[in-house]
């Protein structure tokens, strides 16, 4: 499972796993958990965001709950053994 660190402005660094990744409208989202393997763990779905640097993406939450209902279903459906709340 790939490891990627989010840097929230103003806080602390987290890891996070990634659990899979898609492309929606020409946008990418990766649906990642904070906790490694297979232990039970909070999901987040990231959206990227165009960077000032080209060698790195970046990531934000999705927080509009249209966005998110729609996004989360796409990964329903990829990944059959998850239920995303």
């Amino acid at each position: 499972m790939e490891k990627i660190t989010f840097m929230p402005d103003g806080e602390e660094a987290v890891d996070f796993y990634v659990l899979e990744q898609t492309t929606i409208g020409g946008v990418n989202y990766i649906l990642v958990t904070d906790a490694e393997e297979e232990e039970d763990g909070e999901a987040y779905i990231l959206k990227a965001n165009p960077g000032a640097d080209s060698n790195e993406q970046v990531y934000s939450m999705v927080e509009d709950d249209d966005e998110l209902a729609a996004v989360a279903g796409v990964f329903e459906n990829m990944l059959d053994d998850i239920d995303l709340v």
